[in-house]
């Protein structure tokens, strides 16, 4: 969310900073939302006021005055609630501002390649494919039995892999990157989910939890991003207690609204899988030197599984609604002869932190924090990376030395 003081001040400025960011800013609706609320708030405060000095008056024509005056503060403050809902309807889908290093673009054709890691093998022989090399223990078939298209039963040594890199990535980030391990909530409310961006924009991508006893509607996470992001909502940071730093691998639920007849094949987008998420919560000026750590953090998994893999800086239109900087990095799959994201690091500035109310102390007084999040990784597409770029002319797949103390020592699945 925005500072609205600034907002008002610079609205050219924000008006083509929301271009880049494919969103239309219609400036002379906000203008007329935002005077119109304006004026209400004022005209409350004045009566406000007005009765305050009458109620210091023994008068018994002040009390009838002052009676008719609340009727018209009640009368004032219904409209001016109606008319906040009304601004903040325009507010809250408002994306966050592009940094100046950003490249401009619509959509990925504008993102840049920063740098490639490592060598593409070249196969003596047929690549297959993660779902060929997983045979009949990468279970769509039962999957689809029992919740449809879009998630997977897996069995065996696959089920073993996967929790494997669980616990690898887990043990780099919190033994060797220090983040603090945290096992979260899995179904939050529409307050959690607002704050980190989610809603209201984006509703359409979430599975909601039917409840009646609820006054709150509820939601599974589609990242532990949003949990771990607001374990700080609505608080009041002590300076020397950042930054701060969690990891969490947690199940992520997403409806993939839009994205039908996309990677209907196998794991690549699935409506349940498992990530590692980072978070991080710093002072304004450690931001961009903590989004180069994350970034670090989330590339060492792949460089210690020697899976080739490239970063790219997104473009302004191809970022995520709360982010200011992303970095992707996509991780080399064979069978597609392509690269695919497998992490997304991004900074948000104080966007975040406005929508959750979180704040810390520093010497100029209380100010936000600034949030970053990114996946350190996505296990499906790590999974599918490891199996592809492992594989043998058997279709049996070698473990990665970094992982063999993880899968029972075992050298080949």
């Amino acid at each position: 969310m925005h500072d609205l003081k600034d907002l008002r001040k610079n609205l050219e400025k924000y008006k083509k900073k929301f271009s880049e960011r494919n969103f239309d800013f219609k400036t002379d609706l906000f203008i007329d939302l935002d005077n119109k609320n304006r004026k209400l708030i004022s005209e409350k405060e004045n009566l406000e006021q007005e009765k305050k000095i009458l109620s210091k008056s023994k008068e018994k024509k002040n009390f009838e005055k002052s009676k008719k005056i609340s009727q018209k503060i009640l009368a004032i403050s219904n409209a001016q609630i109606l008319s906040q809902k009304k601004l903040n309807k325009l507010l809250h889908i408002m994306p966050n501002l592009a940094l100046d290093d950003v490249p401009i673009g619509k959509d990925e054709k504008s993102n840049k390649l920063i740098e490639k890691f490592g060598n593409i093998k070249k196969f003596p022989f047929k690549i297959k494919s993660h779902v060929e090399l997983g045979s009949d223990e990468i279970d769509f078939d039962t999957s689809t039995k029992l919740s449809g298209s879009r998630f997977v039963v897996l069995k065996n040594k696959f089920a073993l892999l996967e929790r494997a890199l669980i616990n690898f990535m887990l043990d780099v980030h919190t033994i060797e990157f220090k983040y603090i391990e945290i096992s979260p909530p899995l179904i939050v409310n529409e307050d959690v989910m607002f704050g980190t961006g989610q809603l209201p924009k984006f509703e359409e991508d979430q599975f909601e939890i039917k409840s009646e006893s609820s006054d709150q509607k509820k939601y599974l996470i589609p990242t532990a991003e949003v949990v771990l992001t607001n374990l700080v909502r609505k608080s009041l940071i002590e300076n020397e207690k950042l930054p701060k730093r969690f990891v969490a691998s947690t199940p992520c639920f997403r409806k993939e609204a839009g994205s039908y007849g996309k990677d209907t094949k196998g794991m690549i987008r699935q409506h349940q899988f498992y990530k590692v998420e980072l978070v991080s919560v710093v002072e304004p000026k450690d931001t961009y030197t903590e989004l180069d750590r994350m970034l670090n953090c989330a590339k060492k998994i792949l460089e210690k599984l020697e899976i080739p893999f490239q970063i790219i800086l997104l473009s302004s239109g191809d970022m995520g609604f709360s982010a200011e900087k992303t970095y992707d990095i996509e991780a080399w799959i064979p069978s597609e002869n392509k690269y695919r994201e497998i992490s997304s690091c991004s900074s948000c500035g104080t966007f975040q932190a406005r929508r959750m109310g979180t704040k810390y102390k520093s010497k100029k007084g209380k100010e936000f924090v600034c949030t970053l999040n990114g996946s350190g990784l996505a296990v499906g597409r790590l999974m599918i990376s490891l199996l592809e770029n492992n594989q043998n002319e058997d279709g049996s797949v070698t473990i990665p030395k970094a992982l063999k103390k993880y899968m029972n020592n075992l050298d080949k699945i």
